[in-house]
């Protein structure tokens, strides 16, 4: 084979894998942008302070409907959010000072890293999602998340379906599939982290 064949030959394997990894990136891109996270931050990963943290987290989904009742998508529930940020922040207080502590609190609307993580059946994959970030006093403890849109968090506490039907409601079946079987992309994961690290010192 020639040399221009071999280099052109290369050239086109190069562009293949390109676009098979920039196709994954977009899916999952698309899954960071169709999503809400809550996140909640505990002052310590003292016993107290965990537990508090999750009487703050049950207050929060026992008031979601009358904080985001009526929101029909994902950039309604942004908006609401940012619109309530302080009832909200109000209503975490409400349960610190319940419990007899003298913690503050932050409640804001942000743009965050997150690992992957397991959520029931499916796994969100790690990425840069909008979420709703409550913080509690020092906020170095543990923290505890879920998805707030795709509503996953109430079935997932109440126990109505399963976090797979919820999701199934909402997300499109490359992704469902990316989300459920996460093992079988491990490699592309890999590309595209090592692919956003390069586009991001490159951006610098």
């Amino acid at each position: 084979m020639k040399k221009t064949d071999i280099i052109l030959l290369t050239g086109l394997i190069g562009s293949i894998i390109f676009s098979n990894f920039a196709g994954f990136e977009k899916k999952l891109d698309k899954i960071e942008h169709e999503v809400l996270r809550m996140h909640i931050l505990a002052n310590s990963d003292t016993e107290y302070d965990q537990n508090l943290k999750l009487k703050v987290r049950d207050k929060l989904l026992e008031n979601s409907d009358e904080i985001f009742g009526g929101c029909e998508n994902l950039e309604e529930m942004k908006i609401r959010a940012n619109e309530k940020l302080d009832e909200i922040n109000d209503i975490v207080l409400d349960v610190i000072h319940a419990n007899g502590y003298n913690y503050t609190a932050q409640t804001q609307l942000v743009n965050m890293e997150f690992d992957a993580r397991e959520y029931g059946d499916i796994t969100m994959p790690a990425g840069k999602y909008d979420a709703l970030r409550v913080t509690i006093g020092e906020a170095e403890g543990h923290n505890w998340w879920c998805v707030m849109y795709p509503p996953l968090c109430i079935p997932a506490a109440e126990k109505v379906e399963s976090d797979e039907q919820a999701a199934e409601d909402y997300f499109e079946a490359e992704e469902l599939d990316i989300m459920k079987n996460p093992d079988k992309y491990e490699v592309r994961f890999k590309c595209v982290e090592l692919f956003r690290g390069l586009k991001e010192k490159l951006s610098k």
